[in-house]
């Protein structure tokens, strides 16, 4: 089922922006690797990411396609550097639901899958503000050691603390993005005109769903 809801999802958007799918050009954790071995990215790389994957996950969700597992471990990186999402194996098609399912990885998981109540589109939009800290910080914002319940109690309580080198907009962009109340986050939209994000753009930056 949900090798044919990929296949479903990769040729709607093939035929909609008509994207060529090359998976010979990237290899699968390549970002996350180089994430590892760097330990964080600089702020310019990192918000030329961000506004990539925030305008890659405003096209999914216009078609009603709900991501539900992005991380590092699921982006690619393209032969001239851009991004692509890969992995679709917890993306669900819900025109108009509600979901409720429990899924996607522990460290990104929102309060309100955590809480089990249901989510919306919104739960990519908790996860985009995960991964701006994880690209900042080299982990994740609610990562405990000590196991899945204190995790849990972390994202329950939105219980984070930014470093001092984070600059003061892109701390901002995360507090927006990181709400416990799923209709308070920063819409994508906001995301590609806030201030953090316009001062690295560049005219070429542009996403891919792989």
């Amino acid at each position: 089922v949900q090798c044919q809801v990929e296949k479903q999802i990769r040729r709607e958007i093939e035929i909609q922006q008509n994207l060529r799918w090359a998976p010979e050009r990237t290899s699968a954790g390549e970002l996350y690797k180089q994430l590892s071995k760097q330990g964080r990215f600089t702020e310019k790389r990192s918000s030329r990411y961000i506004y990539q994957m925030a305008d890659a996950l405003s096209y999914l969700h216009s078609k009603h396609v709900i991501h539900r597992d992005i991380k590092p471990e699921n982006l690619l990186l393209g032969i001239n550097g851009e991004l692509k999402i890969g992995d679709f194996g917890w993306s669900v098609h819900a025109p108009g639901n509600r979901r409720t399912t429990l899924c996607g990885t522990l460290d990104y998981l929102p309060p309100e899958m955590v809480e089990g109540r249901p989510h919306t589109e919104k739960v990519d939009y908790w996860a985009l503000g995960v991964l701006m800290f994880e690209f900042l910080v080299g982990k994740p914002p609610f990562e405990d050691l000590s196991g899945q319940r204190a995790t849990y109690t972390k994202i329950s309580a939105v219980s984070f603390q930014i470093p001092s080198h984070i600059s003061s907009d892109a701390a901002d962009l995360i507090r927006k993005l990181l709400q416990h109340d799923p209709e308070r986050r920063l819409p994508l939209t906001q995301v590609a005109t806030h201030p953090w994000v316009v001062r690295y753009k560049r005219k070429s930056d542009a996403m891919q769903l792989d």
